[in-house]
């Protein structure tokens, strides 16, 4: 079940409106009325129904309190149907229908008019057969919203799922969701007012500037922050510059805010991307890539990582995952697994609050870097950096 077993995927949400505990009948019956091929209607224009599933595997439909509530989070799925006609079919079908017309003829070709008759022929037996759903596609996606922190986890990272599931979900619930990206969280959501122009000020100042130009053009040359969530989602490529530099030079663990430390390792796999969209992208695959001289090399050209592969200990739990820098978003996360052996219902409760560990770690490391970012000493910071890089 999605979140409940296995590695995990997903992009986090912040949910607005009160709190949603304690879940209630009255949810369940909001997924209900919003299952799939409820809320929909019954031939979408688009060949696309959208709708919440039970979450234990693509064709769950049922709900209730004890299997989709568990640890004051919600847990089900959205699933999306696709109606689409194979195009090899289609093509085969309107053929058929060519060469039928093009018999009756004594030159045996197809007039125009014959043409667009075999088309319309051709499409009116393929839809035909499809009404059966033998050519329905189902897509399955995870969700779970955890009621204490106020978080949507979404199980997929695809901009038109995600899309979908930010429409049901507001449908479903009345609530809004904000994408919690390198942006948001950069901004902080305690702060309001004159401290967050200040905040977004100290943001606009001292930028690494790895590209080239101004340190107030970074936006503009940045092939990527025109399509990003947040403006300054770009920030996420400067945290793993300086995750970087900190465990190359400094240590390999990092002091976080609530007093405990994470050791860190950048691990797997490392995306680099060039941000004026010139020079073209590096994949590198190694169990240290960044100790790699082509890894080094890309960096110091002035292409920036979008993608970095992680692992992360703190209060002794390990986390393997890769992370997306702009998004946040991670993919293939292996949460630890429960030490004793535990009854089925208490696994889920603990594998909840693991799922939670791991999203407190996260940002907890992210906002180390938030910290020295809107400190005094970034311009030193940025200064060492630099002098790292053209170094070697």
């Amino acid at each position: 079940m999605g979140f409940l077993n296995g590695r995990v995927t997903f992009t986090r949400y912040r949910v607005g409106g009160p709190s949603p505990l304690p879940f209630s009948e009255e949810m369940l019956g909001l997924l209900e009325s919003h299952a799939i091929g409820k809320h929909t209607p019954a031939d979408p224009t688009d060949g696309v129904s959208t709708g919440w599933a039970g979450g234990g595997h693509v064709l769950d439909q049922t709900f209730d309190l004890a299997k989709n509530f568990i640890n004051d989070a919600l847990h089900a799925a959205i699933r999306i149907d696709t109606d689409k006609i194979p195009g090899t079919l289609l093509r085969a079908y309107t053929q058929i229908e060519l060469d039928a017309r093009a018999g009756m003829n004594a030159s045996g070709h197809p007039t125009k008019a014959q043409r667009q008759e075999a088309k319309e022929a051709a499409r009116a037996r393929a839809e035909s057969e499809a009404a059966d759903g033998r050519f329905r596609r189902h897509s399955h996606y995870p969700v779970l919203w955890d009621g204490q922190n106020g978080v949507l986890y979404a199980g997929a990272t695809s901009a038109s799922v995600l899309e979908r599931l930010m429409s049901l979900f507001r449908e479903t619930f009345d609530r809004p969701l904000e994408p919690i990206t390198a942006g948001t969280l950069a901004m902080g959501y305690d702060e309001s007012g004159d401290d967050a122009d200040r905040t977004a000020q100290r943001f606009s100042e001292g930028s690494l500037n790895l590209y080239g130009g101004d340190s107030g053009d970074h936006l503009s040359t940045v092939a990527w922050a025109e399509n990003a969530p947040n403006m300054l989602d770009h920030l996420g490529n400067e945290f793993l510059v300086w995750l970087w530099h900190q465990l190359q030079n400094d240590s390999d663990t990092v002091q976080l805010a609530d007093g405990s430390e994470a050791a860190v390792m950048l691990a797997k796999t490392l995306t680099l991307d060039c941000p004026r969209g010139e020079t073209g992208r590096d994949s590198l695959t190694d169990d240290a890539p960044t100790r790699l001289p082509e890894a080094f090399r890309a960096l110091q050209s002035g292409k920036l990582p979008r993608k970095a592969g992680l692992i992360i200990v703190r209060h002794g739990a390990q986390y393997e995952l890769t992370l997306q820098a702009e998004s946040l978003a991670v993919t293939g996360a292996a949460l630890p697994k429960p030490e004793e052996r535990l009854e089925p219902y208490e696994g889920k409760v603990a594998r909840i609050d693991a799922l939670r560990h791991f999203a407190e770690t996260l940002d907890l490391l992210f906002d180390a870097y938030r910290a020295r970012r809107i400190g005094s000493s970034w311009s030193e910071e940025v200064g060492r950096i630099k002098r790292w890089m053209t170094a070697a």
